[in-house]
């Protein structure tokens, strides 16, 4: 019989953007984790993200898209 293992989320969500921090640093870029929140991941992008004109498509089809694809409680994500 099977034990029933509660996951740690949060644990999950961060091995994820410590995986992609430093795609982002080697464009001067940063990531902060912030909090996860009723299926909402809250990040601050640091440093050359905050001006960048592809932020956008950096949080959602990078950040958002990869957080979706592997942890199933994370519905988006949201910059502060």
């Amino acid at each position: 019989m099977k034990k029933n293992v509660k996951r740690d989320v949060e644990k999950e969500i961060i091995d994820v953007l410590d995986r992609i921090r430093p795609y982002l640093e080697g464009d001067g870029g940063g990531l902060e984790y912030i909090k996860f929140e009723d299926g909402i991941v809250y990040v601050r992008l640091l440093g050359a993200c905050q001006g960048c004109s592809l932020i956008d498509v950096t949080l959602k089809e990078g950040i958002e898209a990869m957080l979706m694809d592997e942890i199933p409680e994370v519905m988006g994500v949201t910059q502060i």
